[in-house]
């Protein structure tokens, strides 16, 4: 495919970057001669420099020719009408990142596709459904379910010596004899494992699994774990959009206490969610924290406009015993650091906004991928094909890549943790986690 990205800060470079891996012709826009010159320095693509909005410079990057573009500046305006006017130069498809929500609400009102923009993205509202979706299980770092639950993706801390600790997978194996889960990939300080029988656990890992249900709990019990009490009460510091939304969203199921310094934003915020309790205040007050309850607080969710005070006030809220916290970072360094941190997760809008564009260009028999926080790796969901070669042999005689790893398959309802005797069906579903530069070789399995 012929892909143009406008916008080469974190999202574009990220974007590019993903899809870079899979032989598209890829061309980045940008006013920014430096954010260019680094792309070009460390990924594949084409560079052109001036505004997307130009006809000159969208003509420069062949746009009558391409099959995609994606506008992702850090300008709405500039993102839709840069989309709107590619598509009258001749673009196939086109994205628009934008920020103000009442416009996805309201895409078929407006007819946005008769204009020229055939989809739109809100960085704000993902990381919203993200932060939902972190919050069902407090004692897991990470969770992401496959076909209703029948196969979950958890991540958990290693903080205990044992069992785990200093042992390798293989000799663990004994503590998972009915395989109800597999180890699929271990974050170690910046480095992304793909695990094999010889990997071996070290305290501190960040260590991610595919279970069954019952499994999930096996997990728990093995690290020293255990399900936590659902999570009832939630503290959100920062009132600015991903606050809002979070609040707005999760005020139907939670007890929420949402923090803003700014007195003018609390009162208008208090008046715009009528079930949430909006404190005026500054959150990096620990009175002001102790005052607000945040010691029978289940879940603290900060995101304000600054990664430090995110950081640095959920971990004081982790101190104060808080089960599940979760920061909000800009910088995109910080999201490696989270095991380190003593943060239970570390998010970046950006990065989940860039993860699901890539999901949505991936179409085909992918059906689902899901980005891990801090994992340098991508989650694929793929229904097997009647001709894949992944039917021909077992799952050992395969020669599947080590830079991938069938985490589990679903067939007819039923969920499986495939060993190497294991050979896969027409129709079966498999899960399967990857490095992103192997992608494209774990696609031709499926096939």
């Amino acid at each position: 495919m012929k892909i143009i990205i406008a916008g080469a800060g974190d999202v574009g470079f990220h974007l590019g970057k993903l899809l870079a891996h899979e032989d598209h012709d890829i061309t980045l826009i940008d006013t920014d001669e430096e954010s260019l010159n680094h792309a070009a320095n460390h990924i594949d693509v084409a560079t052109v420099k001036g505004s997307s909005t130009s006809f000159s410079v969208l003509e420069e990057a062949k746009v009558s020719k391409s099959d995609m573009l994606i506008s992702v500046t850090s300008s709405e305006e500039t993102n839709l009408i840069t989309a709107m006017v590619a598509k009258r130069l001749g673009a196939k498809r086109t994205i628009a990142r934008i920020n103000n929500s009442e416009l996805l609400h309201s895409r078929d009102i407006l007819d946005m596709r008769r204009m020229g923009v055939d989809e739109m993205i809100s960085p704000q509202l993902l990381a919203t459904k993200e932060i939902k979706r972190l919050l069902k299980e407090a004692a897991i770092t990470d969770t992401f379910e496959f076909e209703k639950g029948l196969l979950s993706l958890i991540g958990i801390t290693i903080d205990r010596e044992k069992p785990l600790c200093g042992k390798t997978l293989e000799e663990t194996t004994y503590l998972n004899k009915d395989f109800k889960f597999l180890t699929v990939a271990i974050l170690r300080n910046d480095e992304t494992l793909i695990p094999r029988g010889d990997t071996r656990f070290e305290l501190g890992d960040h260590v991610y699994y595919i279970a069954k249900p019952e499994g999930v709990e096996s997990v728990l019990q093995l690290t020293g774990k255990k399900l936590s009490k659902k999570i009832k009460r939630l503290i959100i510091l920062g009132g600015g959009k991903v606050g809002f939304y979070a609040a707005r969203s999760l005020s139907h199921k939670y007890n929420v206490v949402l923090i803003e310094k700014d007195r003018d934003k609390a009162i208008e915020l208090a008046e715009e969610l009528p079930n949430t309790l909006v404190i005026h205040g500054d959150g990096r007050n620990v009175d002001l924290l102790e005052e607000e309850g945040i010691d029978t607080a289940d879940a603290f969710i900060a995101v304000t406009g600054d990664s430090e005070t995110n950081i640095i006030t959920s971990l004081v809220a982790k101190k104060h015993g808080v089960q599940k916290t979760i920061a909000l970072v800009e910088n995109m360094d910080y999201i490696h650091l989270s095991q380190n941190m003593g943060v239970d997760t570390l998010i970046n809008k950006k990065l989940i906004a860039a993860s699901f564009i890539f999901r949505y260009i991936r179409r085909g028999e992918i059906i689902s991928l899901t980005n891990v926080h801090g994992v340098d790796a991508e989650v694929l969901e793929f229904v097997v094909n009647e001709n894949s070669p992944v039917t021909k042999k077992i799952l050992k005689d395969l020669g599947f890549p080590k830079s991938a790893i069938i985490g589990g398959a679903i067939r007819k309802g039923k969920a499986y943790i495939p060993k190497g005797d294991f050979q896969f069906e027409p129709y079966d579903r498999a899960v399967v986690l990857t490095r992103p530069e192997c992608i494209s070789k774990v696609e031709g399995f499926f096939r």
